[in-house]
């Protein structure tokens, strides 16, 4: 496999401590081979033929000064948005961004670019930069009893991505909340990309202090782009008493690889709620991890994802409970059509002294064709003697008795199917409560069924 990145392929612009940290990471995904099918957390999503030779940075692009500028598909989701402040990003670039209301401004939020953050918020970004998602793979061997073997680490190359994405990213969304101040309006952040055979890095980092409160929506969309990279890293940083609401959309155009790492580290009785939706492009693989550090802390982690053609969609999710009377709820559903590939693999650590664990995960798929594959390998690992933690997987096709009573009211085939997936997903939907991120949803679910 080529290795065509160099250190005059990174950027160097900046304060040194970033550009050392860029140089590092470069050097580890140089030196690290892709994850093959005999590393069991990529064992169901082959990357190894990647030949990242062929791919050449997106080109920069211009800041737009109106809003009819930009790209149709963003024009449109903008129109049903009620976020209160956002950014537009191109490939590389913020070619749009409305203000922050000036109450939350001299209450001390902070809500720019990643690259903007850099040279103006130094030392907050500097704290906290790559503390989450490491250029490496972090290592989360449980802690076990003495005389018992714990877990074993991550092997090194499931790090590739991620140090790939620690080394050249270029932009992306910085979020900060003072201690105590409350976020109403959510904040969002929309990534498109125009420019088949490139690759865009990106990173989001969002920030909230002792009992804060946001909401920050992640959207991703693009056109149709063969042999297209779109890399990322997502870190949350929730501190004591604090509550994190975070979003993910990935609705990307088909040709598109999107690899992804998001992981948050939450605190002593402090609450992350995250939402991962894949729709789009032609491999996803997600990363949602949930570090539990804090006592009294509390994860919940809901996805949903809709493949189909030739669509390959891979979600790893850890729900790592490291401390005492912690929480973590897990909901991920799936629908699976024509051709297409679900992979889930979803972990539960609990460490030694994390006494009072209260832990589930659930994965569904609903299978709408007999050629579509599903794999779903759910997981526990338990050293703490007083826990309760659950886990569970189900697979199935659509209830055709279901399906023959919508026929016969005179529904068409693809009204009666979004209608059946929508019900089947509605229960991570209802626990959603932002309307106009569900419309969008179920907008797309349409579109797959051939329903819109």
């Amino acid at each position: 496999m080529t290795q065509p990145f160099t250190d005059d392929t990174i950027i160097n612009t900046g304060p040194e401590w970033l550009s050392a940290k860029r140089r590092e990471s470069l050097d580890l995904f140089n030196i690290l081979e892709l994850p093959t099918e005999s590393v069991e957390a990529w064992k169901y999503t082959p990357v190894s033929g990647t030949d990242f030779g062929k791919l050449r940075p997106h080109g920069k692009r211009d800041v737009v000064s109106d809003v009819t500028q930009l790209p149709a598909s963003v024009q449109k989701r903008l129109q049903g948005t009620d976020v209160g402040a956002y950014l537009v990003l191109d490939g590389p670039d913020v070619v749009y961004a409305t203000p922050l209301p000036a109450e939350l401004v001299a209450q001390g939020v902070i809500f720019t670019d990643l690259k903007t953050a850099v040279e103006q918020h130094a030392d907050k970004v500097q704290q906290y930069l790559y503390s989450v998602v490491p250029a490496e793979v972090p290592d989360d061997t449980t802690i076990a009893a003495p005389g018992t073997t714990p877990s074993k680490s991550p092997d090194p190359s499931e790090g590739k991505f991620s140090a790939l994405a620690a080394a050249l990213w270029t932009n992306g969304a910085f979020v900060y909340v003072p201690r105590g101040v409350t976020v109403e309006l959510p904040l969002g952040s929309f990534r498109v990309m125009s420019e088949a055979g490139t690759y865009t890095a990106t990173r989001t980092l969002v920030v909230a202090e002792e009992n804060a409160q946001v909401t920050f929506i992640d959207e991703q969309d693009s056109e149709e782009l063969p042999g297209t990279y779109a890399i990322g890293a997502v870190e949350l940083v929730v501190k004591q008493g604090a509550r994190l609401r975070y979003v993910s959309i990935q609705n990307w155009g088909k040709g598109v690889t999107h690899i992804q790492r998001q992981r948050g580290d939450v605190g002593r009785d402090a609450t992350l709620n995250s939402l991962v939706v894949t729709m789009g492009g032609t491999l996803s693989r997600t990363e949602m991890q949930s570090y539990l550090r804090g006592q009294g802390s509390d994860s919940e982690m809901l996805a949903l994802y809709f493949a189909n053609k030739d669509q390959h969609f891979d979600h790893y999710t850890l729900q790592h409970h490291a401390a005492a009377n912690a929480h973590s709820d897990l909901l991920y559903k799936g629908v699976g059509d024509d051709s297409s590939v679900g992979v889930f693999s979803g972990m539960i650590k609990v460490d030694l002294h994390a006494q009072k664990t209260d832990a589930y995960q659930k994965h569904r798929t609903l299978m709408l064709s007999s050629d579509a594959r599903n794999y779903s390998v759910p997981q526990l690992e338990i050293n703490a003697n007083d826990v309760r933690c659950s886990h569970g997987s189900t697979t199935g096709p659509v209830d055709q008795e279901q399906l023959f009573f919508l026929r016969s009211r005179g529904i068409r085939q693809e009204q009666a199917e979004k209608m059946l997936v929508t019900a089947f997903l509605e229960d991570v939907l209802t626990r959603v409560p932002l309307k106009s991120v569900v419309n969008y949803i179920e907008g797309i679910i349409a579109e797959k069924v051939g329903a819109a």
